[in-house]
């Protein structure tokens, strides 16, 4: 298991110094990193947190998935690596 996890179904309302409090719970956050739309600024509704071992990583997903935070109800799980982009494409 990975160490860095994805949290969707985020309220807009939701900051990372707040998201980074409710993981800490579960063990040392290395980085809360919220994405936002280029343009506006405004949260895309997703994040992803990176936690200091596989364990507290874990523990983040099984104390957190279904949660319900700022009004919403979260998802967490193991991020995935992102495909490689074909840049020679027909």
């Amino acid at each position: 298991m990975g160490k860095k996890l994805y949290v969707g179904n985020l309220s807009y309302h939701t900051y990372e110094d707040g998201l980074e409090n409710v993981f800490r719970n579960f063990g040392a956050v290395a980085s809360v990193k919220i994405i936002t739309d280029r343009e506006t600024g405004r949260s895309k509704g997703f994040a992803f947190v990176e936690m200091g071992s596989d364990a507290e990583a874990q523990a983040a997903i099984e104390g957190l998935d279904g949660r319900e935070i700022d009004g919403r109800q979260i998802k967490v799980n193991e991020a995935m690596d992102r495909p490689s982009r074909d840049n020679n494409r027909y």
